[in-house]
């Protein structure tokens, strides 16, 4: 009995993948027809056709009987088309049906020795076909080729575009293929291309020359200390101030301050960019931290993720970097209200029928909006024309426990004519960017890891690195009767005072540093009441 060959490949669940083994069984008896069973979904089930027409373009012999290929394990749903190359393969070997009178004049690359062939059942194989015989890029090859190298891959055959991603994972020969004949090549020891020879990308970058620069903002020099501060700590924060005053403007240049990402936040960042088919053709480990400004129509989908196979949302595309969120208020307070789990847990859990998937989501978030809808309430060089209701509609779209999880709160007055004219230039990015990095290096040695900031300290992180004497003892338990603080906000609270005070080079929490963090927390106290 003729052995049924098994090739590699895997099914995307989240940011990573499961192994599944590709299997293929030929018959001459039967009704001439490819069955595709385990599980697939539309997307797979239509390779049948891209699969028939690509052999046939590629200079394959049609086999004219019975096809049954089979997705292992049964049980898991498969679905995309990068399923459309391995399974192409597999029908390959267990027909044999290779036409030789139809082989090109020069099938291998000039130079190009045979070779033995690929082990198939330790070589992954990942890539849609087109019906010319042609493979393109596919979304998810990172995640793919991490997870069969865990499975004991040591070879993986990609399309081109995708051959600098799959490299990222170290352990892997990468064939990068342009169409069928050279898969099925490679795979059969024939010839086709060489491994790729990109290797692993640097991870880090220095950014602070790149783009727009802080010392174009004039004035705003206490938003500017909250944003450093936050930025040094991984802290939320939002700015509250009339049209025109820069809030935007801060925040696009926060980028021009972020500390470069270490190598696991960038595979990481990376497997996330490349489920959502966000990464451009031939990129390897992307070197900047992301920057994600939705529009305030987007859905709560959009924002959280999900859909009928679960993609990530923004919250998960600005994992490891920011999210900005513009004009806060004009967002609905749903898609609002749903951010409050993955601001907290740092993870986005979606479920469906199908089955669920677990996406990352600890981001820095950057929010602005104006203090009413004319956005003029507080600034003594206009009149405010909203009524009392408007303003407390306005502001009711943002929830208190949604504000309670945003750690800065600060104001961004309008700065008069006359001193933008004259105001010298203030703090660069390079200046804002060196606090940030040595208050990163105090916490990289805190935490053990580069990875962990100030802001996603827990309570025992509290008791152990937060601990106040008697003199900040009396600053805290004043402002919380005061102002009424809530458990959460105490422990925010703490967190942005030992950023201040990695900042200023404290090794303790003194007063001061308690008495500026509280400074960011007593806006919303007198906004919002």
């Amino acid at each position: 009995m003729a052995s049924v060959p098994r090739l590699l490949s895997g099914a995307l669940g989240g940011i990573e993948a499961v192994p599944v083994s590709v299997e293929a069984d030929v018959s001459r008896s039967g009704d001439p027809q490819m069955v595709v069973v385990g599980l697939p979904d539309a997307s797979v089930k239509e390779s049948r056709d891209r699969v028939a027409a690509a052999m046939a373009h590629a200079g394959f012999e049609p086999f004219r009987g019975r096809v049954t290929v089979n997705l292992a394990p049964a049980d898991l749903r498969k679905e995309g088309s990068h399923f459309d190359l391995p399974i192409a393969l597999a029908i390959l070997l267990a027909a044999d049906g290779f036409d030789a009178s139809l082989r090109p004049a020069s099938p291998r690359r000039a130079g190009a020795p045979a070779r033995e062939p690929l082990d198939p059942e330790r070589t992954a194989i990942a890539g849609e076909l087109s019906l010319d015989g042609t493979v393109r890029p596919v979304r998810g090859v990172l995640p793919l080729a991490a997870s069969l190298r865990a499975a004991g891959a040591t070879a993986i055959v990609v399309p081109r575009d995708n051959a600098a991603e799959a490299a990222v994972v170290e352990g892997l020969a990468v064939y990068p293929v342009e169409n069928l004949r050279e898969a099925y090549e490679v795979l059969s020891g024939e010839g086709g291309p060489m491994p790729f020879r990109g290797g692993r990308a640097a991870a880090a970058t220095d950014t602070a020359e790149d783009g727009p620069d802080f010392a174009e903002v004039k004035g705003q020099e206490m938003a500017k200390r909250a944003i450093q501060i936050a930025v040094a700590g991984g802290h939320n924060i939002l700015m509250i101030g009339p049209p025109g005053t820069g809030k935007s403007m801060l925040a696009r240049r926060i980028p021009s301050i972020l500390p470069p990402m270490t190598p696991a936040e960038a595979l990481e960042a990376t497997k996330i960019h490349s489920v959502a088919g966000l990464l451009p053709p031939g990129a390897g480990l992307l070197r900047e931290r992301a920057f994600r400004s939705p529009h305030h129509t987007v859905s709560n989908v959009g924002l959280i993720g999900g859909g009928a196979h679960p993609s990530p949302g923004e919250v998960t595309l600005a994992h490891h970097g920011v999210l900005f969120l513009d004009e806060l208020p004009e967002f609905s307070r749903s898609a609002l209200e749903v951010m409050r789990q993955p601001m907290e847990d740092g993870f986005v859990t979606i479920s469906r029928a199908a089955g669920s998937a677990r996406f990352p989501s600890r981001f820095m978030l950057v929010a602005a909006m104006n203090p009413c809808p004319c956005g003029y309430y507080g600034d003594p060089n206009h009149e405010c024309r909203c009524t009392r209701t408007q303003l407390q509609h306005y502001r009711a779209k943002i929830s208190g426990p949604l504000l309670d999880r945003i750690d800065l709160h600060i104001e961004v007055p309008a700065t008069p004519l006359k001193d933008l004219q004259s105001l010298p230039a203030g703090d660069s990015s390079a200046d804002l960017r060196a606090g940030v990095l040595a208050a990163r290096g105090v916490q990289a040695v805190r935490f053990g890891t580069a990875a962990r900031t100030n802001a996603s300290m827990q309570r025992r992180d509290l008791e152990r690195f937060c601990r106040m004497d008697a003199r900040c003892l009396e600053v805290m338990n004043f402002a919380i009767r005061e102002m009424k603080f809530s458990p959460r906000a105490h422990d925010r609270i703490l967190k942005v005072a030992r950023t201040i005070a990695d900042l200023a080079g404290h090794d303790a929490l003194e007063p001061g540093d308690i008495q500026e963090a509280l400074g960011f927390r007593a806006l919303d106290r007198a906004a919002w009441t």
